[in-house]
């Protein structure tokens, strides 16, 4: 079957499902919002404990990472992210479950070609690109720096 891309567009566009923005905006703003809010709690808790302030951003991380790959393992994590959409993709919790998601789905599999070959499915290009993408910037940066 040949079909022009305008047709394809059409029937894409057709079978796509409608987005109810005026709900899923305030509950991705509110979601991504509260782990914000955890996040800065943990951070307080931290600072309180003791801890310098580079200490306790990396131990605030740590512990995001941690939670979130407790929620997804019990299914919970799943749940929220219906709910919240992009609030909870956008924070390091949701890189947490992109790892731990294909890590739990392919665990039949074995340790090594499925825990271990599938966890980075999802979370492998993130990695990659992200990190030739910094390299990229840096030196644009760099070169912006010597003149």
């Amino acid at each position: 079957m040949n079909i022009t891309q305008a047709e394809y567009g059409e029937l894409a566009k057709k079978a796509s499902p409608n987005t109810k923005s005026y709900k899923t905006i305030p509950s991705a703003f509110v979601v991504g919002g509260g782990i914000c809010v955890i996040g800065q709690l943990l951070f307080a808790l931290y600072r309180d404990l003791g801890l310098n302030e580079d200490s306790a951003t990396t131990l605030v991380s740590i512990s995001l990472i941690a939670l979130s790959a407790i929620l997804t393992g019990l299914g919970i994590f799943d749940n929220i992210a219906k709910f919240a959409g992009a609030g909870t993709l956008v924070p390091i919790t949701g890189f947490a479950n992109a790892v731990v998601s294909p890590a739990l789905e392919f665990k039949s599999e074995g340790f090594v070609l499925g825990l271990g070959a599938k966890m980075f499915l999802i979370a492998g290009p993130v990695i990659v690109y992200g990190t030739l993408a910094s390299i990229f910037y840096g030196i644009i940066l760099w070169i912006i720096r010597l003149f």
